[in-house]
Parts: structure tokens; C-alpha cells; sequence
């Protein structure tokens, strides 16, 4: 009897070493079995480019991972507005976001620069200073915070509307209240503008646009076509004051709970959405416009943009970063 319990112990010490030892070997190699659903989050509707970028990752990721790797996308801020969804990233409770870089300045102050005005010749340009050595220093930069950058999008160009007058020049600007983004840089234009800006987030701009609290916003064209800003605002200047850009992204924390193999499908799925995002946005754009227009929004097309380039110069000056600026000006 005693032999034979001898026998069972040294069995089960056996089949647990070896559990052991291969929960390990599973864990570090993915092949353990264990699925994982990753929840994307961003703040406009499901038929932006931002969603839809995010739908084709998440086909390509289940499809590459042979259903180990889910991916639930949430649009509309229904997970949070995108304040909420970059601090959700570095606190782990949030796993991937696409967001114009306004917001993840609060935790990434050098993104800032992306939003000085008139800072890209054109969208070309743009592109290659993003995908060059500023992209990587900023990447660098965001993965201190515990947000993994996957790649750069974009959201347009920014355009001002109103419901009060067209504009054609700065002084037009002068005392309209205008909702801006959470962003110092997009107040300090704003100000140097004549304009009354007031940042809130964009769940909050569109009942204040609707009550008349501000009079006007500014966002791309494919913004005010989505959410149909033409039932309250009459004018668009096509100001392009600022090429919006977006970024996708991934908390950190999500990024090492990934077994290797499975986190390289989506660091490899992730790298190749930015670029998808911006062919359709580039498409959606003349769209938009062609939309907002049959809607009876007039747009002031011809619009000389080198006083609204003067008139912000000044801001220039008070940009934190100076090195950073300069590098993406000498980089065009």
C-alpha cells in the first residue's frame, strides 16, 4: 500500500511539473488556445473612415489568427469621448483608439506640433514627415505614456462653419464663438483669429451647436456631412487650416498581456490600417462636400488663406517643442 501511494504522489508531482512546464512553453508561443477580445473604441459614426479602417483590421486579425483574436469596434463615443479613451489606454482598461491627436496631447504634449496651423505644405507632405523620423520620435514618445502607436491616419482637412455670416477673411472671425477642440494650440489660434473659441468635447459641441450656445465649429467635411451640421450651421470656408491628423493606437498593457505570436498579427494588421484610412477619407471627402452643398450649405471655396496664415504666425512662437517644429518645416 505504501508503495503504491508512493507510486501516485510521484506521479501527480510528475503531471503537475509537466503542466507546469507546458503552460509556460503554450503561453510564450500562443499556442495555448486562449482567446482574447480586444475592445476599439473611437468617436464618430460607423461609416467614417476611422471605423471603417477599424472593421478591416479586425477581419484581417480574427481571420490571421484563426479566431484567437477578436475585435469589437464601438463608434460614436460609446465607450468614451477620446479624452476618455486615451487615458482608458494607459490605465489598460481600453485597448485600441483612433483619434484625431488633439486630445492625446494631454498625455503626449509633443503631438501638439501636428496641430499648428498651415504647418504641412499638403497632404504629401504630411504623409512623409508622419511616416519619417518625427512619426518614430513621436511613437517613441506615446509608448512612454503606455500607448503603443500602430499608425497614422487622418481625418481631413479642418474647415470653419457657421450659422452667422460667410467668411472670407480673419476679420470675419471677429467675435463669433467658435467650439475648438481641448487643445492650447487650436485656442491660441482661435484667439490670434479675433474669435471667441471654447473647447468641449465633441458629444457636448453638437447640443451647443444645436441651442445656438456657440456659433460655430470647426471639423472636415466629411464631420459636417456625417452629423449633418447643415440643419444649423448656413456657411463653410474651406480654410483647411489645419490637416487633421489621427492616429491609430494600443494601450501598452494590452500589447503585453498578447502571446508574441498573436500580438505581431496585430502590431502587423495595425500598421497597415492608417494608410487604408486615408484613401477612403480622401474619397469620403469630395463626397461630403458634393453632399453639404445639395443640402444648401454655402461654401466659400475660394478662400485666400495667407492673412489666416499671418494672422496665426504669432502662435508659432509659443509652441513648447520649437526642435520638433522646426525638424517637420525643414522636412518639407
Amino acid at each position: 500500500m505504501k508503495k503504491f501511494m508512493l507510486m501516485l504522489v510521484s506521479f501527480l508531482l510528475l503531471m503537475v511539473v509537466t503542466a507546469c512546464g507546458g503552460n509556460g512553453d503554450e503561453e510564450a508561443s500562443g499556442e495555448s488556445g486562449e482567446t482574447y477580445t480586444l475592445q476599439a473604441g473611437h468617436s464618430l459614426p460607423e461609416d467614417h473612415p476611422y471605423h471603417l479602417g477599424f472593421l478591416e483590421m479586425a477581419k484581417n486579425v480574427e481571420e490571421r489568427t484563426d479566431g484567437r483574436v477578436k475585435i469589437e469596434v464601438f463608434p460614436n463615443s460609446e465607450i468614451g469621448a477620446e479624452r476618455e479613451l486615451t487615458e482608458g489606454m494607459t490605465l489598460g482598461t481600453v485597448d485600441l483608439v483612433v483619434s484625431s491627436t488633439a486630445p492625446v496631447t494631454n498625455f503626449v504634449p509633443e503631438l501638439a506640433v501636428l496641430d499648428v496651423p498651415f504647418i504641412f505644405n499638403d497632404r504629401d507632405s504630411a504623409v512623409k514627415v508622419l511616416e519619417g523620423d518625427v512619426g518614430k520620435t513621436l511613437f517613441s514618445k506615446m509608448e512612454e505614456e503606455g500607448i503603443i502607436g500602430l499608425s497614422w491616419g487622418e481625418n481631413g482637412y479642418r474647415h470653419v462653419t457657421n450659422s452667422v455670416r460667410p467668411i472670407e477673411k480673419p476679420a470675419d472671425l471677429e467675435g463669433l464663438k467658435i467650439r475648438t477642440q481641448e487643445n492650447e494650440i487650436h485656442l491660441a489660434a482661435f484667439e490670434a483669429l479675433g474669435a471667441q473659441p471654447t473647447p468641449m468635447a465633441w458629444t457636448e459641441a453638437l447640443t451647443a451647436l444645436q441651442q445656438g450656445v456657440v456659433d460655430a465649429q470647426e471639423n472636415p467635411a466629411i464631420v459636417v456631412d456625417q452629423f449633418k451640421l447643415y440643419e444649423n450651421q448656413k456657411y463653410m470656408t474651406l480654410t483647411g487650416h489645419v490637416y487633421s491628423v489621427a492616429v491609430y493606437m494600443m494601450s501598452k498593457q494590452t500589447y503585453d498581456k498578447l502571446p508574441e505570436d498573436l500580438r505581431e498579427i496585430v502590431m502587423e494588421e495595425g500598421k497597415k490600417v492608417g494608410a487604408k484610412e486615408r484613401e477612403m477619407i480622401v474619397e469620403m471627402e469630395k463626397e461630403s462636400l458634393q453632399t453639404v452643398k445639395d443640402e444648401g450649405m454655402e461654401i466659400i471655396e475660394d478662400v485666400d488663406t495667407k492673412p489666416f496664415q499671418e494672422a496665426v504666425k504669432p502662435v508659432y512662437e509659443q509652441i513648447e517643442h520649437q526642435d520638433l517644429l522646426n525638424q517637420i518645416l525643414d522636412a518639407q
